[in-house]
């Protein structure tokens, strides 16, 4: 049996959220449900000669002689995994999420076939984000980088900074287009082509590889008598978009809006839509952790043994980097950067704030063991995750109510540091905000241990390996 990898994305322009912010956020779902994970503080260099080689197939490229210090959460095991760095804000506050796995149709391929030994997702976070400055740079930069190698698969790139969000999706060889998120809009995708019509008039908010247009009218590929419809020129539309890819889109738009009804198997899911309120961090967590909750799709819910497992759902026990990146316009720009990451199962476990203008990181999250530790955040959050669905019923409530404390220590102290770095810069502010990581990894730590070893004790109330009959007995 061939297990599926895939992903899924949100994105949120600056008048679309509650202060203000930028939001960019993915499930990086992999094949299996344990593929260790670490968070990596790659310092800034300025060093000649640095060379790039895959470990997932023959791409090597000479890297830029100057790189910025950039956060990076790979796998651990790189020679059997490859790097795959995943998410990053760097330190020009620049945040880049890759991939949004998407696939292009036959049609289109077949005259732009992908290159095997291209600019593959397993490089392509290393390859750019150190060496940009602002969202729509990354989008250029990454250009340049397919239009030079090619890419050996389809995939979609979120990039934002402070003022703009953008997604790009990479759908044939060398061909792609970049959306800019309206400021008071949220995008959705999940594994298809998502994108809709493309304005070559307005180069502002949209952006495409060289030819695209005349590559499309050489090759007939547009089956619209009008417009640019890029999902339907390039993306793909089958039984199984509406059961693994087109259900997610839905419930997200869904929990953003619940006021519209939609068919979760639609195939014209709008790509931008506007939400019924200004959307918080929570929101975002909320949808990367569901799985059609309060519905009859849900897994974990009372539906039909049909319906639960009629739709794939977002949060799976093989998401295992769930990441919120924020770019905050209330505060100070050296403080306005948070990586909100989740090493556990969503649905189950906390984000953790980190401030992306830090030298290092907890070795708790530096340092992960490939074999279960419980020393590491990695290990410590998926067996979290682990004994609270193996007892679902009886021990989902404590679990929200730990995420519901968590969340609210967390925006305390993350208050509380923004008041006291305001007042600092430079190295200062560096090593205070690192301090500050340390600390909230702490505390996170010692209210997952303490639910932890609750989830034990009950559990072990819970054995059917028991007979009552005399308590003498």
């Amino acid at each position: 049996m061939t297990t599926e990898t895939a992903c899924t994305t949100i994105l949120v322009g600056k008048k679309a959220t509650i202060d203000g912010s930028t939001m960019i956020a993915r499930n990086d779902d992999t094949f299996l449900p344990i593929t260790p994970q670490r968070f990596h503080m790659q310092a800034a260099y300025n060093e000649k000669g640095r060379i790039f080689k895959s470990k997932k197939n023959n791409f090597t490229a000479e890297l830029p002689q100057r790189g910025l210090r950039t956060p990076f959460t790979p796998n651990v095991d790189l020679d059997k995994e490859g790097y795959y760095g995943e998410s990053s804000i760097n330190e020009a506050n620049v945040a880049m999420s890759c991939t949004e796995s998407v696939y292009g149709n036959q049609r289109a391929l077949a005259h732009d076939p992908l290159v095997p030994d291209g600019l593959l997702e397993e490089s392509m976070q290393h390859m750019v984000a150190p060496y940009i400055h602002s969202a729509r740079e990354g989008v250029e930069y990454l250009g340049q980088l397919i239009k030079k190698y090619g890419s050996p698969e389809g995939n979609g790139v979120l990039f934002a900074d402070n003022d703009e969000v953008w997604y790009m999706e990479i759908v044939t060889g060398h061909h792609w287009a970049a959306t800019r998120i309206p400021d008071d809009s949220y995008a959705i995708a999940a594994n298809q082509v998502a994108q809709q019509q493309i304005d070559f008039d307005d180069p502002d908010n949209f952006m495409w590889s060289e030819g695209l247009r005349e590559f499309v009218d050489a090759h007939h590929l547009n089956p619209d008598r009008e417009g640019f419809n890029f999902r339907k020129i390039f993306g793909t539309d089958t039984e199984k978009d509406r059961h693994y890819n087109t259900p997610r889109v839905w419930y997200g738009q869904k929990c953003f809006n619940p006021e519209i009804d939609q068919d979760p198997e639609s195939s014209e899911l709008p790509f931008i839509r506007k939400a019924n309120r200004l959307l918080a961090l929570e929101d975002l967590e909320y949808v990367l952790s569901s799985h059609y909750n309060e519905t009859q799709f849900d897994p974990l819910g009372h539906g039909s043994d049909a319906d639960k497992v009629r739709y794939r759902p977002i949060c799976l026990n093989r998401t295992q980097n769930s990441h919120i990146l924020q770019l905050r316009n209330d505060v100070p720009h050296d403080q306005a950067a948070l990586m909100w990451v989740c090493f556990g199962v969503p649905a189950f476990t906390p984000y953790v704030p980190f401030y992306t203008n830090a030298n290092d990181t907890d070795p708790s999250w530096s340092n992960t063991p490939l074999e279960f530790d419980v020393s590491s955040a990695y290990w410590m959050y998926r067996e979290l995750s682990m004994l609270v669905e193996s007892h679902h019923a009886h021990f989902i409530q404590d679990d929200l109510d730990y995420l519901t404390a968590a969340r609210e220590t967390k925006h305390r102290m993350i208050a509380q540091a923004d008041a006291e770095a305001a007042k600092l810069s430079g190295n200062d502010l560096t090593e205070f905000l690192t301090k500050q990581n340390y600390a909230m990894v702490a505390e996170m730590r010692n209210r997952t241990m303490k639910m932890i070893g609750h989830f034990v004790t009950e559990g072990l109330k819970l054995s059917k390996l028991t007979f009552n009959m005399d308590k003498n007995l």
